[in-house]
């Protein structure tokens, strides 16, 4: 197991390099820094003021230099002005850039400044992902255990009444978009117009116009069941029938198994085959796609956030590719790249735990 985590935390390395210096690569194209100049400046900059507010910047460094520098690898950029002024990514405003440090990169804790927040890429990624990470938690208490169960349900008895009405949810629920569900959801529940809420207010059940509310953003500072339920189930709506169809199918498959039919000829209770023979072994293939919702959440819950106002990580994503915002894309990169990289390591050692007939080669 020792030598299995340590080659994989070698190729997870590997992977992080090659996958941040795709990004780095695509996200410096000169396209994009022409762009990022003229929106920092203005619109009518000439190519020499472009070319002069990149170099400044230390974005017209060849990109294999350039990637190293902003990984904290290679010395941090340095600009000297006319006037002999030395500017730099290591050298804070007003200080001395004798005693700036040398490396100032990502592995540093440096990941730069935001050109829209005006703020430190890496304070700004933390905050917002914390926001992203309570609406996970949250989806992740709803759709897990609900997925499960109908999946379970559903291929505990192939064919039945209840597969089939199980399934046909499933299948309905993963097909509906977000953004459908969504604007559903707020309709009914959170529209004053509703005939949901105006019985509801008639009879005097809420004390407001609406049961529930359509933004979320109240709940960055204060999370109520008003204000979360909605995003919550519009994000746990979709994952439940992915998730679902997938137990159901792996657990109709282990229920046909000669294990399984050995053990109902003997006798054993029905109840005790599924708990105690099938569950473990048909948990493996829905464990795989349970780990691969990690990231998913992380960075497909833009539609939800700007849907509901929740100012979270994959807001965030938006502003800054809205925005050209180069060092707060990159941050939001490797956010993205270790949480995928991470969740797969996860999901290998899972597999061992849940069935040890599993060997690591």
């Amino acid at each position: 197991m020792g030598l299995f985590l340590l080659r994989r935390v070698g190729v997870m390395l590997l992977t992080a390099l090659c996958l941040t210096f795709i990004v780095y690569f695509m996200t410096t194209l000169y396209p994009n820094l022409e762009k990022l100049a003229k929106t920092q400046g203005n619109f009518r900059m000439s190519d020499e003021a472009v070319a002069s507010y990149l170099d400044r910047e230390g974005y017209l460094e060849p990109v294999f230099k350039g990637y190293g520098q902003w990984l904290g690898i290679l010395p941090g950029h340095t600009f000297t002005d006319e006037d002999g002024t030395i500017t730099g990514r290591c050298i804070a405003p007003g200080s001395d850039p004798a005693n700036a440090p040398t490396y100032c990169g990502v592995l540093q804790g440096d990941w730069g400044q935001s050109v829209t927040f005006k703020d430190d890429a890496g304070e700004i990624i933390s905050k917002r992902l914390g926001l992203t990470g309570w609406l996970a938690l949250a989806a992740f208490a709803v759709m897990i255990p609900a997925a499960l169960i109908i999946g379970i349900l559903a291929g505990m008895r192939e064919g039945s009444r209840m597969d089939r009405s199980l399934s046909t949810f499933a299948i309905a629920s993963s097909a509906t978009p977000e953004y459908v569900s969504g604007v559903i959801f707020i309709a009914v529940f959170a529209a004053s117009a509703s005939p949901l809420n105006a019985f509801l207010a008639d009879m005097g059940w809420i004390s407001g116009r609406t049961l529930l509310k359509g933004s979320a953003t109240s709940a960055m500072e204060d999370i109520t069941w008003a204000n979360f339920t909605l995003p919550v189930a519009t994000i746990a709506l979709y994952g439940v029938g992915y998730i679902a169809r997938m137990t159901r199918a792996s657990m109709a498959e282990v229920m046909t198994a000669q294990y399984i039919r050995t053990a109902r000829l003997k006798g054993v209770n029905f109840r005790t085959v599924v708990l105690k023979h099938a569950l473990r072994n048909a948990l493996i293939a829905p464990f795989t796609v349970i780990m691969l919702q990690f990231p998913y959440l992380l960075t497909g819950v833009v539609i939800t956030e700007t849907l509901f106002n929740y100012k979270g990580f994959g807001w965030l994503l938006v502003q800054a590719a809205s925005t050209n915002d180069i060092q707060l894309l990159l941050g939001c990169s490797v956010v993205a790249v270790f949480v995928v990289l991470v969740t797969q390591l996860i999901s290998d050692i899972g597999y061992v735990f849940l069935n040890p007939r599993i060997r690591i080669s």
